[in-house]
């Protein structure tokens, strides 16, 4: 384990790590934080991401020995002071570990339809602009068996610090592509065989009374304005059945419901 200890927040060592809140405004180049000793255990295991540098609390170091373990003898672990640690921050760190990892190189929505099973289940968030739905949206998603998540280009970045803490790192570990138009991402999944379902609280179908198909694209909304009516219009629409006066869930709760019901209904 190759621990350095860093005594100074100007440290050069440690700059991709100063100013979180507002590098995470504008931008890591090609990098992400990621955060917590959950999400750094899926990090270490990840095959499409690598991580760069550990920045960890000097008395939480004893208890990351088995999660530093995973991860590459020569990778360097910085180790501060709470006080060092807050101010290459910029703010109080209670959880104390942090990793910068690499995004690497883009995958395509075609490279990863291609290399999904026969059976397969897709989540297609379109203008979800919230981390914590994003995040969500992979928690679920890794929970409930889908194969990939494909997020249309309006969406915002799931390896967004936060995206990632709310997923429990689900983000690093499910298949996922971002890009194209939402009406681009239906031309692809149909080219590859899927059956595409839009979730909307006007469905036509309740979602119960709908069988899984081998290969199912399920189309996750915005809260308030849903999903954008060209694609309503041109997909097989369904509903979660409410009760009477109510229509609306939060668009993480509606996915888990959603990704639930199909990872256990049969063909």
């Amino acid at each position: 384990m190759n621990i350095i200890r860093i005594d100074d927040p100007a440290d050069p060592r440690v700059a991709p790590y100063l100013d979180i809140r507002e590098r995470d405004l504008v931008g890591r180049e090609e990098r992400f934080i990621a955060e917590g000793k959950v999400v750094l255990n899926v990090l270490f295991s990840a095959r499409r991401f690598e991580a760069e540098s550990v920045l960890v609390l000097e008395n939480r170091l004893a208890g990351m020995s088995k999660t530093l373990g995973l991860a590459a003898d020569s990778m360097p672990v910085y180790v501060a002071s709470s006080a060092v640690l807050d101010a290459i921050a910029g703010f109080h760190m209670h959880r104390g570990i942090l990793a910068i990892g690499r995004k690497g190189v883009a995958v395509s929505i075609d490279d990863v339809l291609a290399a999904l099973p026969e059976r397969a289940m897709v989540a297609v968030p379109v203008g979800i602009s919230n981390h914590d739905n994003i995040g969500s949206i992979f928690r679920n998603a890794a929970a409930f068996g889908a194969d990939a998540v494909l997020l249309d280009q309006t969406c915002c970045d799931p390896l967004y610090r936060k995206a990632i803490r709310v997923s429990v790192g689900a983000v690093l570990k499910v298949p996922f592509a971002v890009g194209a138009t939402a009406g681009e991402l239906a031309d692809a999944l149909t080219h590859h065989g899927f059956e595409q379902l839009a979730l909307s609280p006007a469905g036509k179908a309740d979602i119960r009374d709908i069988r899984r198909p081998v290969r199912l694209a399920l189309y996750l909304g915005t809260e308030g304005d849903g999903l954008p009516a060209p694609l309503l219009n041109r997909l097989t629409t369904a509903r979660i059945r409410m009760a009477p006066g109510f229509d609306s869930l939060n668009v993480a709760a509606a996915s888990a419901i959603a990704l639930h019901h199909f990872t256990e209904a049969s063909d």
